[in-house]
Parts: structure tokens; sequence; C-alpha cells
């Protein structure tokens, strides 16, 4: 199949890997287009703007920064609705609000295009293996069509709801562990006297019921982290953390509830982030609190 992917940044960047090394023809986008020079050389086709990559391609999938970045990828005379699109469909996968998957649907049926939401849990490896976890949104015909490739990027796919519902349980898979990461920067905290090897207090958090499978995956970049070692490659970042533990706070406030927990996490990371750890690997955040660095 012709797939045209908008946004090469860390996860669009393994998924154009993942869908190149089963065969599909995949067209890529990406507003920095120095981004895009690795695909290209492992055999992929650059695409000048999103309309062109639209135009190639019979499914386009989105994954974008948030919902700036999607409006000025689908809008505008160069956007990715700017041309013939009917009949394309389009699989959104960037973390948002629900509500801003359910316009964008509007807008693209508005096109004679279809739209599902697709937010994906799991990391760059997983992408490249195709062991993700989708959650989808939209009609039944369209995730249809759309599950052959789902099926080829993640080891499960759950259709949950009408458009904006895969955006909804995204937030509320991320936000258990997210909040997480400052939970055990706290817990290491504690246990510092102790002066254990950091593998060692890993193996013994992951091996707990409040260990979850976040800790048994990162737990090898946390040991090191604890250790003063240098996170690479960074597969979640602080700031980006930051933008989706924001916007779980903005849906529970639209409605109508405030997510304590959420908020005060928030604050913790927006210190890390003015302290310079901005771009850096969520696997030295715990290693942070636990120095008494975040405090």
């Amino acid at each position: 199949m012709k797939i045209g992917i908008a946004g090469t940044g860390r996860m669009g960047a393994a998924m154009a890997q993942r869908l190149l090394s089963v065969g599909h023809e995949v067209t890529v986008w990406n507003r920095s287009q120095e981004k895009t020079k690795p695909l290209a050389e492992a055999g992929a086709k650059v695409a000048a703007t999103p309309r062109d990559l639209a135009t190639r391609s019979e499914l386009v999938i989105s994954i974008l920064t948030d919902a700036a970045a999607i409006a000025a990828t689908y809008k505008g005379d160069a956007g990715l609705l700017a041309g013939d699109v009917r009949g394309r469909l389009f699989v959104e996968m960037s973390t948002v609000r629900p509500e801003v998957e359910e316009k964008l649907a509007q807008e693209t049926s508005a096109k004679g295009a279809a739209l599902v939401d697709c937010p994906v849990g799991g990391s760059t490896a997983p992408a490249r293996e195709g062991k993700l976890l989708g959650f989808v949104g939209g009609e039944a015909n369209d995730v249809a069509r759309a599950k052959p490739i789902l099926d080829q990027l993640c080891r499960r796919v759950e259709h949950v709801g009408s458009v904006g519902s895969g955006a909804r349980m995204k937030l509320a898979i991320n936000l258990p562990l997210l909040v997480y990461w400052q939970a055990l920067g706290e817990a290491l905290l504690i246990i510092k006297s102790l002066n254990l090897d950091p593998a060692r207090v890993i193996d013994i958090l992951s091996d707990t019921s409040g260990g979850p499978n976040g800790l048994k995956a990162r737990g090898p970049a946390i040991a090191a982290a604890l250790k003063g070692k240098e996170i690479t490659p960074v597969t979640f970042d602080v700031d980006s953390i930051r933008k989706d533990l924001r916007t779980m706070i903005e849906e529970g406030r639209a409605l109508g509830s405030t997510l304590p927990v959420t908020q005060c996490a928030l604050s913790c990371f927006d210190a890390a982030s003015k302290d310079g750890l901005g771009a850096k690997d969520a696997s030295t955040l715990p290693a942070r609190f636990s120095q008494g660095e975040g405090k």
C-alpha cells in the first residue's frame, strides 16, 4: 500500500521504518526536512508539502506534536486537506484532546475523506517492531479499513468508540505512568541512605506490586541514570511529558474536574525543564529527584 506519514519525529520515524520493513511504499513529510533524510536513505520517498504527501498516498498517518501542529499540517493551501483527497483515509496518532480529533474528522469528511484517531502506547523500539498498543476512535467501516495497517504497527488494537475516543483513552493510559516517574523519584529518595547498587534497587522495585511495566522496560536506563550516566537514545523527553500532562489537565477541566495528582507532577516536571532537563529522557527524572535536586 502507498502510505504517507506526516511527522517524522522519534515515533513517526520508527513507524515509517516498520512499514518499510513489511513492504509498503512509504512517503514521508516533516516540517524540518533534515529529519526525513535517514528515512530517504532507507527507501522512503519524501514529499515537499503535506498536500503532496496526501495526493501520493492511499492512507495517511499523522503523528504530530500538538493541536497547533495538526492545524498547520492539515490546513492551508499546502495542507493535507488542500488537494483532492476524496476516498483517502487519515489515521491521526497525535496525543491531543478528543475535541481536536472530533473537529478534524468533520473537516476531513467535508473533503470527501475519512479520519480515525489512533494514538498509541509504547516507545520507539516497540514501534520499529510492530508491538505498539493502539486505541482507535472512528466509524466501524473506517476502522476496518485502517486495521490491516494498524495490525502491522501494533500488537493489540482496541476500537474504543467514535472519533476522539482513542485520544481520550491515550490520555488515560499515559496519566498513571507519567505520574509514576515522580513517585519513583520520591521512593528512591527514601532509600538513598541504604547505598544499594542502583541495578539491584530497580530489580527489587520491578518485582513488587508497585512496579509497572514501564519500570520493567526502562529499569536499566533508570539504573544508569542513578549512576550519573547520560541516557541515550532519548525515547520520551521531559518536555513531551509536560505537554501530555497539560493536555490531561485541560481535558479534566473540560469535564468539570481537577486532576490534583497530575497537577503536582506537572509542577515537578516544569521545575526539571527549567533546570535544563527538557530534552532529556524521562528516565532521568527519578534519578534527579532521588538526589535531592527536585525538591
